[in-house]
């Protein structure tokens, strides 16, 4: 199984590959998952001390950490609360040699992707990575489509801001002349501009692009 190409990524660029952050103190270990992963494609910086990995990691490429559970410096449930607290969409996949279904509640509740349990099967463990990295491609692609609509957005007159709330609440130009003490002409006028701005075709679209830019973004119209 090779590693996934969503998002357009070139996985013979090393530039673009996946990185791999194989955390775990068991040193053999990492070098066998090593070399399974980096057959498969992957780019792999293995740790054998959680606190090195914590230290050193760079999130700024598409990637996924492998964590083993139980580690004598930090545990992997450590490991993934740093992680959250610093707000690092960094996704893991736990490695345990004594699992049981508290820790496996406990890790999946925090947002890890699997927890399997060693010895870990290549293709289960590259499986889960896959998965991984899945999600890291849909978080980005969210964060990109957000960052338009908000881009788009700030495009927009105080006037025309006021306008695209108004109709996103459902009233009509006539309704928007009222509220606006303008006259309906300026209200057509202001939804045109509020629509090319947006690039969109229908007050449907615009009331899905307040789900991109986010209601408290949108002044209350009243």
């Amino acid at each position: 199984m090779e590693p996934a190409e969503s998002n357009g990524r070139n996985p013979s660029d090393p530039a673009e590959r996946p990185v791999i952050y194989l955390v775990d103190d068991d040193v053999s270990l990492l070098r066998a998952l090593g070399r399974r992963l980096r057959a498969a494609g992957f780019e792999v910086e293995a740790f054998d001390s959680a606190r090195d990995f914590l230290d050193h990691h760079c999130s700024e490429r598409v990637a996924c950490a492998v964590v083993d559970l139980q580690m004598p410096d930090l545990s992997g449930f450590a490991v993934q609360e740093w992680l959250a607290a610093k707000d690092e969409a960094l996704p893991i996949v736990f490695l345990t040699a004594h699992g049981d279904i508290p820790s496996s509640v406990r890790a999946m509740k925090g947002g890890a992707v699997d927890f399997l349990t060693k010895p870990v099967r290549g293709e289960e463990l590259i499986d889960a990575i896959n998965r991984a990295l899945a999600l890291v491609d849909e978080e980005r692609e969210t964060r990109s489509l957000t960052r338009m609509w908000r881009e788009r957005y700030a495009s927009l007159t105080p006037c025309e801001s006021r306008v695209f709330a108004l109709i996103v609440k459902g009233l009509p130009n006539k309704g928007i002349a009222t509220e606006t003490g303008v006259c309906e002409r300026t209200v057509k006028a202001h939804r045109a501009e509020v629509m090319r701005k947006l690039c969109v075709q229908s007050p449907a679209e615009l009331g899905r692009a307040v789900e991109w830019i986010g209601e408290k973004f949108v002044p209350s119209p009243s």
